[in-house]
Parts: C-alpha cells; structure tokens; sequence
C-alpha cells in the first residue's frame, strides 16, 4: 500500500476513533436502522459532498451522484435509487441540486469535446436548446449558471415524471420534489423555486421558476 493510501486508513481509524468518543453509540445507531428524510440528486464533483453542505449526520440523506446531476428514463442506477428511496426508505424530500462552476454544464453550453462523457452531456444540451432564446438573452458571464439553474429545473421535472415518482403520488404517498443550486463562492444553497408535490400545478411552478431565472439574471 502507498503512504498516500495509508494516510487514508490512518484518517478513517481517527475519524471513527472521535466519532465513538463524542457519541459511544454512535456507529450502532447507524447499523441499527437507516431512515433518512431525505434523498439529494447532485453533481459528482468532489466539491460538492451532500451531507456537509447541509451539515446533516450519515443516515440522515440518501444520496445518488452523477456528472451535471441528470436524471432521465433510461439510467437504471438513478431510477433504482430513486425508487429504493421513494418506496422503501420513504423518503419526504427530494432535491436535485446542481452547482455553479459545473464542469459538465460549461462543457455542454459551449459545446466542448470531453471524450465518452459528451454522451451523457447530450443531456444538457437538451436543457441548452430547449432554452436557447432564454440563454441568448442573458448576458454571456452569467450564461454557465443560468444554465445550471435551468438544469436544476428541468431534472425536477424528470424526477417528476418517472413512474416511481407518479405511483408515490398516486397512492397519497407525502414526497416532495426541489430544484437546487449551491454555490462554490459561498457554500450557500439557492432555492429555484421548482418545488412540487404532485401534478397539480406542476406545469405552472415549472413555467414560474424558468421566468424567475430569466428575470434575475436579465435583469
């Protein structure tokens, strides 16, 4: 084993070590049960680690992490961890959040080639075009994190439409869904006012929040 792997080893004995001396029950608290509240959708980026954003202890946010923080009919891994969280852990929260500086956004904005990934950024090039009197008007230093709140939204609205999500809400089931974006520069969250809990309505707060990112940043 490299010293670089073995300082790893030496952190996690120490890391638990301080856990069992602040809290002895802690690590049989955690095999005892897992019962989160809520599940996060975000970016793979190693700056953006879910439960220390929202200072939330393990156990409490189910977590599923891909590049640019898609979600879409086709990716299994996604949809099973959606639906692992929806109907076993009965999650009451879902938020897909993205992060300003997103790599994989600024790639798929302005069309620059990153190998296999290009793939899976077609994705976002959906968002971009779907978008693109939206884009055009913005001015081109806020046209990356205009994107990646548009993306944040329109990733919602897939997580809104996948059958686990439509049978949830079917049987009564309290889940709501939030379209987030955090902030590299501050560490603060910000809130695209996506916000759904079934499909009534759904169709206007999705057109809400678009215009909501519109007029801030044209403004």
């Amino acid at each position: 084993m490299t010293s670089e792997l073995k300082d790893l080893f030496d952190r996690n004995r120490a890391w638990a070590a301080s856990m069992v001396r602040e809290k002895p029950t802690f690590f049989t608290d955690l095999l005892a049960q897992q019962s989160p509240r809520y599940m996060w959708i975000g970016c793979s980026d190693s700056r953006v680690p879910a439960n220390q954003i929202t200072d939330l202890a393990p156990g409490e946010v189910f977590v599923h992490r891909n590049v640019a923080n898609v979600v879409v009919p086709t990716d299994l891994n996604c949809l099973s961890t959606i639906q692992f969280a929806v109907d076993v852990l009965k999650v009451e929260h879902l938020m897909v959040v993205g992060h300003y500086g997103c790599g994989g956004v600024q790639a798929a904005l302005r069309d620059v080639r990153v190998g296999l990934a290009d793939n899976w950024l077609r994705h976002i090039k959906d968002v971009r075009d779907r978008h693109a009197a939206l884009l055009g008007a913005t001015p081109e230093q806020h046209r990356a994190d205009v994107l990646c709140e548009l993306n944040a939204i329109e990733q919602v609205m897939n997580v809104a439409q996948t059958t686990v999500v439509q049978d949830a809400w079917a049987r009564g089931q309290s889940l709501t869904l939030h379209g987030w974006v955090y902030g590299l520069r501050d560490g603060l969250l910000h809130d695209m006012r996506m916000t759904v809990d079934g499909n009534e309505q759904m169709d206007a707060v999705y057109r809400a929040a678009v215009a909501g990112v519109g007029a801030v940043r044209q403004s």
